[in-house]
């Protein structure tokens, strides 16, 4: 006989187990997360390991073919996972409510079926007439494209073995239930039995599972973090809600990189994708106007063109303001200090604003340079020549560091039509000396404000 199950208490946000209950968990610190659960016992809770070859084998000895991937049809959302999807590959999708999680998902499996695949999409926040409504005005429709209302787990693993789908949506992990576990949907527990479920169903039969996630106040995935180690990849869609671009980014892909992202654009018909990016961000870029710089960053393998705008402004204030939008705060205030220390301008009575027009958020350095040159055309209220576009990481001791990709931004550049780079110069070698557009090579801070402004 097995032996009776016991009371436990999880943290709804780690996923820590107590024997008795606690007003604070220990291990991630949160203060009233602990709730109560059922532990059942270790014969109860095993996977039957039948499912898997539980025999090791010589790593050379394994007969694999290849596979192509299975292709979208969303030429953006295969980018992402690296050139189409996997089959078995189980994929968790986390975002903002309302940022369009759904929506995509809806119509990637509207393009799967028009190419001859049978999916299923899943939900347990929809009913079907609800579903038929947004795909109506989406317009996704399909016989290959299957619709289920459902939470009961082992009902929809039995319809997938029924059915036999190429892909399948989750929508979404926290409304699934376990009937095994003995507590409500949405809780650690439920999550974390239910992403294991799915995973090794994924694995078995080959279906290809899409799982949508909600995220927490704080931005991530809500539920147990091993939610996120046990999937294949981890996608995160992104964006303002104010803004009409999406941007899908992978933070982890087994089958690809994580570097490259997706731009999507909001409209009344649903998301569409954008091949050019550069000039999206570009199409509203003010010329001639003090603050406005423009840069080449790198998202994955894709140079893409953003506008950077800042502002010095007198203050009255016992402590000036820094409000920094899409970039990185700790960032942008090293470099306030370089210009502070090595060209002079001082800022100690200015408020500093600093934003990334379109939404897009940049975490590499090699926009330094550009961001310099943003708040010193502010503060000298002289404008940047609008055909320039301006790269580099800047160090401490104020000299410009060579990037990656050059080859890369300096093709996006020429293309945009813009006929004059600034760059380190140890950048300058790489590229050699292209007659279409003219390249202005820089060691340090002071260079650059000279190219520019003709101030050192």
């Amino acid at each position: 006989m097995s032996k009776p199950s016991k009371t436990v208490y999880i943290c709804n946000y780690c996923g820590y187990q107590v024997a008795r209950w606690m007003g604070k968990c220990p291990e991630c610190g949160h203060w009233d997360s602990m709730v109560e659960s059922q532990k059942k016992s270790s014969k109860s809770q095993s996977i039957h390991n039948d499912e898997f070859s539980n025999k090791p084998v010589p790593i050379d000895s394994i007969d694999i073919q290849e596979e192509a991937r299975l292709l979208t049809g969303v030429l953006e959302f295969d980018r992402v996972l690296g050139g189409g999807i996997v089959n078995g590959t189980l994929i968790l999708i986390g975002g903002d409510p309302g940022i369009g999680k759904s929506t995509l998902m809806l119509q990637v499996l509207h393009r799967l079926s028009i190419l001859g695949n049978k999916t299923l999409y899943v939900t347990g926040e929809e009913s079907v007439r609800q579903i038929k409504i947004r795909s109506n005005r989406l317009n996704s429709i399909s016989s290959n494209l299957l619709v289920l209302s459902e939470i009961d787990l082992d009902h929809i693993i039995s319809l997938v073995q029924e059915t036999k789908p190429s892909v399948l949506v989750i929508d979404s992990i926290q409304t699934m239930f376990n009937s095994e576990i003995p507590s409500a949907p949405g809780t650690v527990t439920q999550v974390r039995e239910s992403t294991m479920r799915l995973m090794i169903m994924a694995k078995k039969i080959g279906v290809s599972v899409f799982i949508i996630g909600h995220v927490t106040k704080d931005g991530s995935i809500a539920g147990p973090r091993i939610m996120e180690h046990m999937v294949d990849t981890v996608l995160y869609f992104e964006g303002d809600r104010n803004h009409v671009f999406r941007i899908l980014r992978a933070v982890k892909n087994r089958f690809g990189s994580t570097n490259e992202i997706g731009v999507f654009e909001m409209k009344e018909k649903g998301l569409m994708e954008i091949t050019n990016p550069s000039a999206m961000f570009l199409s509203e870029r003010p010329e001639n106007t003090a603050g406005s710089t423009v840069t080449a960053c790198m998202e994955g393998t894709r140079p893409i063109l953003v506008e950077l705008q800042g502002l010095a402004s007198p203050t009255s204030l016992g402590t000036p303001r820094r409000t920094i939008l899409g970039l990185d705060h700790n960032r942008v205030a090293l470099l306030l200090a370089v210009m502070e220390k090595k060209l002079g301008i001082h800022l100690v009575g200015h408020d500093i604003f600093m934003n990334v027009a379109g939404g897009v958020k940049i975490i590499e350095p090699g926009v330094d340079m550009c961001i310099i040159a943003a708040i010193a055309s502010s503060f000298l209220d002289k404008s940047v020549i609008s055909n320039t576009v301006i790269m580099g990481e800047v160090g401490l001791t104020g000299e410009v560091r060579a990037i990656s990709h050059i080859e890369s931004r300096v093709n996006e550049i020429k293309k945009m039509g813009f006929t004059q780079c600034i760059m380190p110069k140890t950048n300058m070698k790489q590229i050699g000396n292209p007659s279409d557009i003219e390249i202005i090579g820089i060691s340090d801070v002071s260079e650059c404000m000279k190219s520019i402004f003709g101030v050192r």
